[in-house]
Order: C-alpha cells, then sequence, then structure tokens
C-alpha cells in the first residue's frame, strides 16, 4: 500500500511503520537464530513514539547521553547501555539510576566513577571500550579508529589482567557495513584482545551493523556470531547495537518545490527543506539521497539540482542533479527516500527555516502527523 504524499503536509518526516516491523522481524530473526541481543542506538534512530513497538521485538536501547538515557527510560520502559566518551560529574547519578550497563571510554573514567557504581543500590555492570586500531569506514569523520582518536583504549594500554569490576568490553568501528567487514574486524581484535574476552561476562560489538540492508548476508552473519560465542564460552551475552538498521529504507523527508531558479544553465529547485539544517549526513558523509520518481541526471530529461532553504552557500545537494520526466513547477511535491535513520537525531533550527513535521502511516494506510515544530521550538534553543 502506497502512501499518498499529497495528504502529509510539507516539510515532514513520514515513517511507514509497515516497513519499520520489516526491519524489526529481520533483526528479531537474527536474536533467535545467533543467541544473541539487539538493541536501538538512539544515536541513528530515537523516534521515540515507536519505542512501544521496537520495545517487542529488540531487548533495549543503548544511550551517549543522559538525555537519551531518560528518554529509553520514559518511552521504551526500560533502563539503558550508556556509553558516554566523557561522563559528567554532575550527571552521572542520574545515568547511572537510568542505566543497566555503562562502558567507560577511558580507565581514568572507570577509576573516576567505580566507586559510586559499586556503592548504588542495584547492580549495574562496568565496562570498557577498546579501540582496535582497525577499521573499514573510510569518511574519517565517522571512523572511530583513526590515528590519535579518542574513542576507546588501544592494546597498549591494557594490564595483563582486568580490574574485577570489570564485566564487559565494547567495539564501535563499523558503519554501513556488512557482515564479511565485521569478520575480518573480529580477526584484529581478537589478535590483540582475545586474552581480555576470556576475562568478561559480555561483549558488545557496536553498530554500523547494515543488517537489514537487502544485499546484507544474514545467514553469514549468524555462523559469524555463533562461531564468536562457541570461542569464548565464558561470555555470558553477545550484545549489537545498531541504529540506521532499524530505521533504514523505513520512510520519507516530504518537501515542496518554492521556486525554480536558473543561473548558467544550472535550474535549481528551491525547496522548504534544508540539507545543513535536515539532511546533515547528506553534507558530511557525503550522499546522494534517492528521490521518489526521479532518477541520476539524464540527457534530454528535465534536470534539477535541489537547493535547500537556508542562507548557507553550500546548502545544496553537490553529489549530482536530478532527472524528472515532467518539468518541475512551484507547489510539485519533491519526497526524498530512506529519511528517517540520522536524520531526526541530527536536525538542527539553523537559520530559524521551517523545521519538519514529524508523521507515521500506520500499518492500515492511515497517516498520522505526530508532531508539528514552530516558532517556539526555534526560540526555545536559544536566548
Amino acid at each position: 500500500m502506497s502512501i499518498d504524499f499529497d495528504q502529509v503536509p510539507s516539510p515532514c518526516f513520514v515513517l511507514d511503520e509497515e516497513l519499520l516491523k520489516i526491519n524489526l522481524n529481520i533483526l528479531d530473526l537474527v536474536q533467535q537464530e545467533a543467541g544473541v541481543e539487539i538493541i536501538c542506538a538512539l544515536k541513528g534512530y530515537a523516534m521515540w513514539s515507536t519505542f512501544p513497538l521496537i520495545g517487542k521485538y529488540l531487548k533495549g536501547a543503548t544511550a551517549s547521553s543522559l538525555h537519551e538515557a531518560r528518554l529509553i527510560n520514559e518511552e521504551m520502559g526500560c533502563l539503558a547501555h550508556t556509553y558516554c566518551p566523557v561522563f559528567l560529574e554532575d550527571e552521572f547519578e542520574q545515568i547511572l539510576g537510568l542505566s543497566t550497563h555503562l562502558t567507560f571510554n577511558s580507565f581514568s573514567q572507570f577509576e573516576k566513577f567505580r566507586d559510586k557504581v559499586k556503592a548504588f543500590h542495584r547492580p549495574v555492570s562496568m565496562a570498557l571500550r577498546i579501540n582496535p586500531e582497525y577499521s573499514e569506514v573510510e569518511t574519517d569523520l565517522y571512523n572511530p579508529a583513526i590515528p590519535g582518536s579518542r574513542l576507546g583504549i588501544t592494546h597498549d594500554q591494557f594490564p595483563d589482567k582486568l580490574p574485577p569490576e570489570i564485566e564487559g568490553l565494547h567495539f564501535h568501528v563499523l558503519c554501513e557495513n556488512d557482515s564479511f567487514v565485521l569478520e575480518r574486524t573480529l580477526e584484529k581484535v581478537e589478535e590483540k584482545f582475545s586474552q581480555y574476552i576470556k576475562q568478561v561476562k559480555w561483549f558488545n560489538m557496536g553498530g554500523g551493523h547494515h543488517i537489514t540492508r537487502k544485499d546484507y548476508d544474514v545467514k553469514h552473519l549468524v555462523g559469524l556470531l555463533k562461531a564468536f560465542k562457541k570461542r569464548y564460552p565464558n561470555l555470558e551475552r553477545v550484545i549489537l547495537e545498531p541504529g540506521e538498521a532499524v530505521g533504514w529504507q523505513t520512510g520519507y523527508l516530504v518537501s515542496t518545490v518554492q521556486d525554480i531558479i536558473e543561473n548558467q544553465g544550472v535550474k535549481v529547485a528551491m525547496l522548504d527543506v534544508s540539507f545543513a539544517a535536515h539532511m546533515p549526513d547528506c553534507l558530511e558523509m557525503p550522499y546522494k539521497p534517492a528521490i521518489i520518481n526521479a532518477t541520476d541526471a539524464r540527457e534530454g530529461k528535465p534536470t534539477y539540482r535541489m537547493g535547500g532553504g537556508t542562507c548557507l552557500a553550500g546548502d545544496f545537494m553537490g553529489m549530482g542533479d536530478y532527472s524528472f520526466e515532467k518539468e518541475l513547477k512551484p507547489g510539485d511535491k519533491v519526497v526524498f527516500d530512506d529519511m528517517i535513520h540520522y536524520t531526526m537525531v541530527k536536525t538542527t533550527f539553523f537559520n530559524g527555516v521551517k523545521h519538519p513535521s514529524i508523521g507515521i502511516r500506520r500499518e492500515n494506510g492511515e497517516f498520522v502527523l505526530l508532531r508539528s515544530f514552530g516558532y517556539e521550538d526555534y526560540k526555545g534553543k536559544l536566548s
């Protein structure tokens, strides 16, 4: 059942509930077949109105800040697995109360807070983030294993034996990668940290697993995880925490053409959305998002560059233009595909431009508008 985008206000993020359920079923299949736990990383997907649904399939969620941990607690109804590059002293007690697992980014952070964790009125499992100094992520902005990285502890900093309070290890060096990249990564991880994996109760392989992508080899992943668990029978739990794989290909960003500008032979469709404010990953990665009923530029077809609505000179899609079957005109809808993961979590109110609403298409085809934003939202983040 397709969405009638004419019924959707513009601009608006729209999640398709049916597509989300497809992803959740795939992730749950991996959990069941491999005997692992998959939790949702809020840094990639934080559409909290769907958390009750996600909680029926996944084993919880992972936070990297106090606010994310609180959102997990309030809207998913569970405590968080929490990792922060730096835990702030004035927030730590609150994070502790909202978490079942805490992963520290350094030995100094662990030593600073371990007594508070040990004195807490219920058990909270402590872990360390390791840095295998290996990653196949090509964009440095997204690569946690670049030389001099601030994320994770390298092998040369480890003692022969872990502190007795450490029950887990965690690595995260993937980004939109497949199971074969994970396989090569695990080889490097085990080369350096095998002796420490044997000393803990649980092991977290982080996010960046593109499990719900159509060409992802789920069978290979399941076999890989089973073999890993067999090598380390001491592990009570193996955890994966994707965010993007939850929201992958589950929805859209609906926009409307406001004006057509032509300059030196380039036609620009000026939209009521912004790449800088609403789709920053397109500029940071960078990547070119798909548009429904459009193709890459084709000779002989009406071709346009997509322009954002802020005053930033670079607020346009610079990875290539788009061709349509007919000329665009003001009022036409332009619908960007796959705009749920790493979009809502990274939007800003830059330049005070209109912020997209958020809606959901239910399985029965009904469109429900969940949230709209206005001047008070823009003003409220300033002073």
